[in-house]
């Protein structure tokens, strides 16, 4: 859990410098927004359409190896975009850096899902989304400095990060079968009974939600929103952005505690009601307070939306990760997607209160889904483990 922490501390690190200068390098080849926007896109299709191959590739080659291959990926194709030449060969490498990335993302939360037990699965993702918090809230303020130097220069730190990050995993971080003393047994279950399980469901649903409000919403609207509507510096979107990552971190120790010893059913409940109510609150915020207010808040209903539905995959899938995840990984990448697509037409045709709305309204079919949940999270099945060769003294792994 610590190697994959400090990954994931890298990783975002990296990403965050990029962010600041990705727009704008990608403007100096003379394009418009709209190709600005597809070198966004790029990645997260790509990430999109890699993820259903990710589970079979961890079947063949584990996933210490997939995460490390994955995040080498990233790393060249980054490099290598900062000495890109023109705008096609900046989007060809990115959409090549989504592809990295779902190696890793899948590869990473299943290695995190099956090497820890049920009852501390919420605060391993909890830890593990920490990782990208912390590195996240960095990642800016780095990129600002290193723009200053030079406007490719975040791509060759990005690529150096990520080095760094898929040396660790590679060298820290075991393979499956050196890991069976301290990992719990689990039960190998049919994809299909996976796919029918209400908590995998439910998870899905919300990670679709969450995608949709984080990257379609909050992320697409609320700069355009500080500016257009309250009138304020883009320099706030950062200080209200910073605020509400902050309180998320602080919340993520006691939301992982929650998931594990309250339920996943109730975080998820609590979760997306909360979410739903402060994104659809940001629309109707009258001056700046009120709208860091609102975003904090949001910011703690995302500390429960990045612990439970990840802990309640684990508990659907059990042994069976790979492919799970990446489903799982994928309901994400689909509101990634479309949300700002959808966001950005609703606020341009009917105004932001229903473009917020419609991201409201998807976080609340996840409280529906999650309120189906069964109350008590499933128990992984045990296993009987003889503890000699004849069989004569057994005990029972959960």
């Amino acid at each position: 859990m610590y190697v994959l922490g400090l990954i994931a501390f890298c990783v975002a690190v990296g990403f965050g410098v990029l962010v600041p200068v990705l727009p704008v390098f990608a403007r100096s080849f003379g394009v418009d927004n709209f190709a600005v926007g597809a070198v966004v896109s790029a990645f997260a299709l790509m990430r999109l359409v890699c993820s259903p191959f990710c589970g079979r590739l961890i079947a063949l080659f584990g996933e210490r190896l997939v995460l490390a291959v994955g995040i080498y990926v990233v790393a060249v194709s980054s490099g290598l975009a900062g000495v890109s030449t023109s705008y096609e060969q900046l989007l060809v490498l990115r959409g090549l850096g989504g592809i990295g990335s779902a190696m890793f993302t899948v590869s990473a939360t299943t290695l995190l899902l099956t090497s820890v037990r049920h009852e501390v699965r919420g605060r391993a993702a909890g830890f593990f989304q920490a990782g990208f918090l912390i590195g996240g809230m960095a990642g800016p303020a780095i990129g600002g400095l290193l723009s200053a130097i030079s406007i490719t220069a975040p791509f060759f730190f990005y690529a150096a990060t990520l080095a760094v990050a898929g040396t660790v995993g590679l060298l820290l971080l075991r393979t499956r079968s050196a890991c069976d003393d301290d990992a719990p047994a689990l039960p190998v279950r049919p994809l299909r009974e996976v796919l029918r399980d209400r908590g995998f469901q439910a998870a899905c649903l919300v990670n679709l939600g969450q995608g949709w409000s984080s990257f379609g919403v909050r992320s697409a609207l609320v700069p355009v929103l500080v500016v257009e509507v309250l009138g304020r510096d883009t320099s706030w979107t950062g200080i209200a952005f910073t605020c509400a990552a902050v309180v998320q971190t602080i919340a993520v120790g006691p939301a992982g505690r929650f998931v594990d010893t309250v339920g996943r059913r109730p975080a998820m409940v609590l979760g997306t009601s909360l979410a739903a109510a402060a994104i659809l609150a940001v629309a109707f915020a009258p001056n700046i307070g009120v709208l860091i207010a609102v975003l904090c808040v949001y910011g703690v209903s995302a500390a429960f939306l990045g612990t439970a539905p990840a802990a309640a995959v684990g508990d659907a899938a059990g042994a069976r990760g790979g492919t799970p995840v990446a489903i799982f990984s994928m309901s994400s990448d689909v509101g990634a997607i479309l949300g700002p697509l959808v966001a950005g037409f609703l606020a341009d045709q009917v105004g932001y209160p229903v473009a917020f709305a419609v991201g409201a309204a998807l976080l609340l079919v996840g409280t529906a889904a999650s309120v189906r949940m069964p109350r008590q999270s499933p128990q992984p099945t045990p296993v009987t483990v003889p503890s000699d060769p004849e069989g004569g003294d057994e005990r029972r792994l959960g």
